[in-house]
């Protein structure tokens, strides 16, 4: 029978595909002698089987789970459901990639109305066996019965004003007797049955709801955004209990080994005294740091701080650690790599370094390459900052500046980040059901919660601006309203600004400036582009891009759109003049116009990026996005051009295509019209030879001409490009090179490029429209499909922002292997969008191109994403 369940001590760090990340770092403390309370781990596996079994947990594997809770019951000396010696378990998602807050966890399973008097009898402690139940049925509720965790808060609210205290454990035994009956009696009344008394009936039940956390809705999205496989499933890892809530020789706290905000090099978190871990993240109470724990129980932090220590050291990597604290006894629940903001990241990668504790190939896989983006947009200007007045403080949770329109809740958000608006998300708390709106927010600011709640961490793992816990605030969903401490009011839409370095909150906007890349980015990113061997370069159309991507280390420009240089209103006149044009005087009269405009460009261009290589893609877009199409807008153009109203409106008639993106563009418009490649070749090559002359900068222009899907279409082009551009060449005295390639973006083109590889000195793989044009899918309109692909499994990711390896990753592979095999120096490179994700840059590196393109922006992520992914195929990591 095939092996689905695993003691701890038969685990060890190196099973974490199987065992999950939390069962594989159990089972590896465990092996280090660490005080690890003892259970078992349900693997991946029998979760994937789950699904593949119409989600059910078949007999065998039930057996299985039975069979090693009798070894836990065994080493315990405890049982199940037995009031003489209870065990009572947690119940914890652990997923092989680390999925903080994103699925479901379930405490105190064990305990019904026999177990928890025989708890209260056992340990003289009634508060707490009481407590420890009625946390059980609202978990319990919540997780496996699907009965919202809020519903039981109404009671608790109740219980606490009848009293006329404000926190929880001001309640007693009484009070928590009365929350049970309350909590039990709304189960009954939900779910016409009674709160379930039997033991293994919990635990099976409670199993099955870890398995169907793998699939809700938050953490799909959180796969989604993060590349993790909905096939590698969840383990479950049950785990006898310790408790922090046993009285004031009792607690729980979260810590990190370094500090997740900043880097710094010292023992950072909070605990909480007689608590349970939710309390830690949750922000009912106010937690206390870390570093009071040292007067608290100095004994204890003693031992924590050298179990920190060991465990960084056994890692190579700042840890996160759970534990929790019984009766004056240290136990570890938890320790994984630790969430941290980018700064933090890279201070932490170049720390390590320096210590001894890694090499740089290692410290370079610690540094999430999407991080990146949190150090290269703008921060606050200092000048702006210091006029402005903070209407109230917070915690700085996660650094960054943020500005946006106040919205109360994820949808509100998400809704309103869909109309263009730049929002921030204003809650009483998060909670992992608002992952969608927080993901789109500039930042994140919560009336609760610490340094370690749900808002603090997704924040910083997702390099957005949080700031937690702020004073004195009145947050109402219900009225769309925050209500600071000296009355003033914030209603949904007005902006706010957050500053996530410090904690201060603004009313209104504050001016930003840009950011600037000094000290640890500059070695960590020396150390990737040292490792690396995938060029990076950018998509860029006016010289600012350029500059800018300079900054960020690109190395070229992959994708000059030159269509985009034509929209400005000083230009658009010339261009539509070339459009409406009746014959080739005309059209030349025009494109004479347009020459000077281009050529003055590419000089600007080739001067930003220093003589690095610039790839220029002739004219692409349909003619008809030129030109007005309602009748007032044509008749306002014919006005200002001189010409007839009914001629223009027939031309833009004669113009209209049922399907633009597959009509008149690309080479087809350069086929019809050569005279255009002619101008544009003029303006690309007479630019070069300008700046050459003048600034003394050899450039060599690649001039890619675009949706070529038949070698003769290319050969026609590129005679007419060559022509203008020997001419050219020859009567400047220079010796100048030129390439003339193409871009791959049809299917035909990756299926033929064997042949397009005779004519093509290059080929650019235009992934946007390959993937449009593999699928059948409409990039515009695409939207409203996936959200219904994604609930339904058809897909896992949108195949416009990650590269779909399977289709369209062949095709690339198949005209990469074709091109090579015909012209082995043959350039290879990526322009779409996928050239700054992070699995694609992995795949074009590994298929063997020699640079990707990406945006500005993301040119420092694509540069690490390449370095990470030479590491892996060197087996450095």
């Amino acid at each position: 029978m095939k092996k689905y369940v695993y003691m701890f001590p038969e685990g060890n760090g190196k099973m974490r595909e199987l065992l999950g990340g939390k069962g594989a770092n159990l089972a590896e403390m465990t092996g280090l002698g660490m005080p690890v309370p003892q259970g078992f781990t349900i693997t991946t596996e029998a979760c994937t089987r789950y699904y593949e079994d119409g989600k059910t947990i078949y007999p065998d594997i039930q057996e299985q789970i039975l069979e090693y809770l009798d070894k836990l019951e065994k080493v315990t000396g405890k049982t199940l459901g037995d009031p003489e010696k209870p065990l009572l378990v947690s119940v914890r998602s652990g997923a092989r990639a680390s999925m903080p807050g994103m699925m479901d966890t379930i405490l105190n399973l064990g305990m019904n109305d026999e177990i928890c008097e025989a708890v209260a009898k056992l340990t003289n402690n009634p508060r707490f066996a009481r407590d420890s139940y009625r946390r059980f049925i609202q978990m319990f509720s919540d997780v496996v019965m699907e009965l919202p965790k809020s519903t039981f808060e109404q009671f608790i609210d109740q219980v606490k004003d009848k009293k006329g205290v404000k926190m929880d454990n001001e309640l007693d035994a009484d009070d928590m007797s009365e929350l049970i009956v309350l909590f039990k009696d709304h189960y009954k009344k939900s779910l016409g049955e009674d709160f379930p008394q039997d033991p293994k009936k919990q635990l099976m039940e409670a199993v099955r709801a870890v398995f169907r956390s793998w699939d809700n809705p938050r953490a799909n999205t959180y796969r989604r955004m993060n590349d993790i496989p909905h096939s590698w499933g969840t383990a479950v890892n049950v785990q006898s209990m310790v408790f922090g809530n046993m009285g004031e020789t009792s607690g729980t706290g979260v810590a990190f080994t370094r500090n997740p905000a900043t880097g710094e090099k010292k023992l950072y978190g909070e605990f909480l005294m007689n608590a349970q871990g939710e309390d830690v993240v949750a922000g009912i109470r106010t937690p206390q740091p870390i570093s009071a724990l040292a007067n608290t129980m100095p004994e204890v932090y003693n031992q924590f701080v050298d179990i920190s220590s060991r465990l960084e050291k056994h890692y190579g990597d700042m840890q996160d650690m759970e534990f929790t604290i019984e009766n004056g006894k240290l136990y570890m629940l938890q320790t994984r790599n630790g969430k941290r903001t980018a700064q933090a990241a890279l201070k932490v990668a170049v720390d390590l370094v320096d210590e001894g504790v890694c090499t740089k190939e290692q410290a370079v896989m610690k540094v999430e390459p999407k991080q990146l983006d949190a150090l290269l947009h703008p921060t606050f200007n200092p000048e702006a900052l210091k006029a402005a007045t903070p209407i109230t403080t917070g915690l700085p949770a996660s650094p960054g500046a943020a500005c946006g329109a106040v919205y109360f809740t994820a949808d509100a958000a998400a809704k309103a980040h869909k109309t263009g608006l730049k929002v921030v998300l204003v809650r009483q708390e998060t909670s992992p059901e608002d992952i969608d709106g927080m993901a789109v927010s500039e930042g994140i600011m919560t009336a609760r919660g610490g340094m370690t709640s749900h808002a603090a961490v997704v924040a910083r793992g997702m390099g957005t601006c949080c700031v937690a816990g702020v004073n004195g605030i009145k947050v109402s969903e219900e009225d769309k309203t925050i209500t600071f401490a000296d009355g003033t009011i914030a209603k949904e839409g007005d902006v706010i600004s957050l500053d996530g370095s410090t904690g201060n909150v603004y009313l209104g906007a504050i001016a930003t400036q840009e950011a600037e890349l000094t000290g640890d980015f500059g070695r960590f990113m020396g150390w990737a582009d040292e490792i690396r061997t995938l060029h990076v370069r950018t998509n860029g159309d006016t010289p600012r891009d350029a500059t800018q991507a300079r900054k960020f280390g690109a190395e070229g420009i992959g994708l000059c759109r030159t269509e985009h240089m034509f929209f400005e209103p000083t230009r658009i006149k010339a261009v539509r003049e070339m459009i409406i044009a009746d014959t080739l005087e005309q059209r030349k009269a025009a494109l004479a116009k347009i020459l000077p405009m281009q050529r003055g460009d590419f000089e600007a261009i080739y001067r930003a990026m220093g003589g690095l290589p610039v790839t220029i893609r002739l004219l692409d877009p349909p003619l008809h996005e030129f030109l007005p199409h309602e009748d007032d807008e044509i008749q306002e153009l014919a006005g200002e051009m001189g010409v007839p109203f009914e001629k223009l409106k027939a031309k833009v008639e004669s113009l209209h295509e049922f399907n633009p993106m597959l009509g008149t563009r690309g080479c087809r418009l350069d086929v019809l019209y050569p005279e255009i490649a002619e101008m544009q070749t003029e303006a690309i090559i007479s630019a070069a030879i300008n700046v050459w002359k003048e600034d003394d900068l050899r450039i060599t222009p690649e001039i890619m001409v675009p949706l070529v899907s038949e070698i003769n279409e290319l050969r026609f082009v590129k005679k007419v490009i060559k022509a203008k551009a020997d001419e050219l060449i020859e009567a400047s005295g220079l010796k100048m090179k030129y390439m003339v390639g193409t871009m791959i973006e049809t299917p035909r083109a990756a299926v033929t490029s064997d042949e397009i590889a005779e004519e093509a000195e290059f080929f650019s793989f235009g992934t946007n429209d390959l993937t449009q044009m593999t699928y059948g899918f409409s990039r515009d309109d695409v939207g409203r499909i996936l959200e219904t692909y994604f609930e339904k499994k058809i897909l896992e990711s949108d195949p416009f922002a990650r590269l779909d390896q399977k289709g369209v990753g062949r095709l690339v592979k198949l005209a990469v292997d074709n091109g090579k095999r015909v012209r082995p120096d043959i350039k290879l490179g990526i322009c779409g969008e996928h050239g700054g994700d992070l699995s694609s840059v992995e795949f074009c590196h590994n298929v063997g191109l020699n640079y990707v393109s990406c945006s500005p922006f993301r040119v420092p992520i694509a540069r690490l994403a390449a370095a990470q992914a030479r590491v892996k195929e060197l087996g450095k990591a």
